[in-house]
């Protein structure tokens, strides 16, 4: 196949995927699953083939991640019901000050991103949040933008995060490097875009910034110390599966050792296990300990199981999209095309996930699409890690933060802005959160890692 006919049907399934999507309004896994066969027909495939294609490719894509995401859901939910999000809340805010209030907040959105998925850990914090400016006296803008930031951070950088996870899978990385790298970058870039860019921006709004949300969530309050988890038992229990990830991930230094114990490390610190040991834990220290029946834990375990039908068969699709652009040949052209030109591996990651940002919305759409078509290229490409392609592109996934996007409208209203004011808080957070991190990705490929 042709450099030209390749990309040329490439873009037409992109557009095809952006249609279905924004003007059509179907669900992305049906918008993806289309695109995928039309895509096989397109590339001359016979029929069974691209069944198979698409049905090996999804299946090899939610076998490595689907039950990670779900693991690391029920963690979240824990973390939700029992409390804990605001014991490490509160905590963080009395250890660093009103004076450093901006500061805690965006360590607060880092360790409770860890855990739960963007929209879970805002409709936990944002709340805590209204009620901390309320006690300080300080803007409510100067307390939400920080911790909002972080959130976002942490989604695109750092597993378990389904948008990561996918990416992990698709490059093949090692997910202790991943952790390590993610977290290396995510540190700096939460603080340019979060405590510095509210402090730049918040004395350059109006002085009624936010006043409107303020009265909704006037009767808001957090919960009594006494009813809410331990801040050391809560952080344990959050680390624990990275911990043991990177424990896991450790052993590969150790060369071909195969001993008891470095085979015990492997096996806890692989992400299925790791985060399930994670969840019993949490349903210990996060639930009977603080008085939560069996029932009620299996409860909210199976209620927070529910969302998650859609995401995954998303996911899925995407990896069904990817093993189409490889098993169609597309992908094998656009790579000798890129090696041709010598289009550096983090740039393009970038750029098509940031283009996908811009059209669909979605973040996670947008690391799936990318990773099926980049994945390929890697193989004929050199000059990036695995690792430092999974951070590049959840660096370019959640630029721009475009009106198309749910995140932009949950954020205006939630804080009370207009959409002017929201272009100008949380679209130029997301898009230093993606042009910071691409830089990030490139000092460190250029330090070697």
């Amino acid at each position: 196949m042709s450099v030209g006919m390749a990309l040329l049907l490439a873009v037409v399934a992109i557009c095809v995927v952006v249609f279905l999507i924004e003007r059509v309004k179907l669900n992305p896994f049906l918008a993806l699953l289309i695109a995928s066969m039309l895509l096989g027909f397109a590339a001359g495939m016979p029929a069974s083939r691209v069944v198979a294609s698409f049905e090996g490719g999804a299946g090899q894509v939610l076998g490595q991640i689907a039950s990670v995401i779900a693991l690391g859901t029920m963690l979240g939910k824990m973390l939700e019901v029992s409390g804990g999000a605001d014991r490490i809340a509160m905590t963080v805010v009395a250890l660093a000050g009103p004076r450093r209030l901006d500061w805690a907040m965006m360590v607060i959105g880092l360790l409770v991103g860890l855990s739960v998925f963007f929209t879970v850990g805002f409709v936990i914090l944002v709340p805590l949040a209204f009620s901390i400016a309320r006690q300080t006296g300080r803007p409510i803008l100067h307390v939400a933008l920080p911790v909002t930031a972080a959130l976002s951070v942490v989604q695109g950088y750092m597993p378990p995060h389904p948008g990561t996870m996918f990416a992990l899978a698709a490059y093949h990385a090692d997910i202790g490097r991943v952790i390590w790298m993610g977290a290396v970058v995510s540190v700096p870039v939460a603080i340019i875009s979060g405590p510095l860019y509210t402090r730049f921006i918040v004395p350059r709004l109006p002085a009624d910034a936010g006043m409107g949300a303020e009265h909704d969530h006037g009767h808001d309050a957090p919960r009594a110390h006494a009813d809410l988890p331990g801040f050391g038992i809560t952080l344990f229990t959050i680390l624990a599966p990275i911990v043991l990830m990177l424990a896991g991930s450790a052993t590969r230094f150790m060369g071909p050792t195969t001993g008891d114990w470095v085979e015990a490390l492997r096996f806890v610190g692989d992400p299925n296990v790791g985060l399930a040991l994670a969840a019993l834990l949490s349903f210990w220290t996060l639930g009977l300990r603080r008085g939560l029946t069996r029932e009620k834990i299996l409860a909210c375990s199976n209620e927070c199981l529910g969302p998650l039908a859609s995401l995954l068969l998303m996911i899925g699709a995407g990896g069904g999209f990817g093993a189409e652009l490889m098993d169609s040949g597309i992908s094998d052209a656009i790579a000798r095309a890129a090696v041709d030109m010598h289009v550096p591996l983090l740039f393009l990651a970038w750029g098509l996930a940031a283009g996908m940002r811009v059209a669909v919305g979605s973040a996670t759409v947008a690391m799936s699409t990318t990773a099926g078509i980049v994945a390929p290229i890697m193989v004929h490409g050199a000059g990036a890690s695995p690792e430092l392609l999974v951070l590049a592109t959840g660096a370019g996934a959640v630029m721009f933060g475009p009106m198309n996007d749910s995140g932009f409208w949950q954020v205006r209203d939630a804080l009370g802005l207009t959409v002017p004011q929201t272009l100008r808080t949380w679209s130029v957070i997301e898009t230093l959160i993606g042009v910071v991190g691409l830089g990030m990705c490139l000092l460190l490929g250029w330090c070697g890692l």
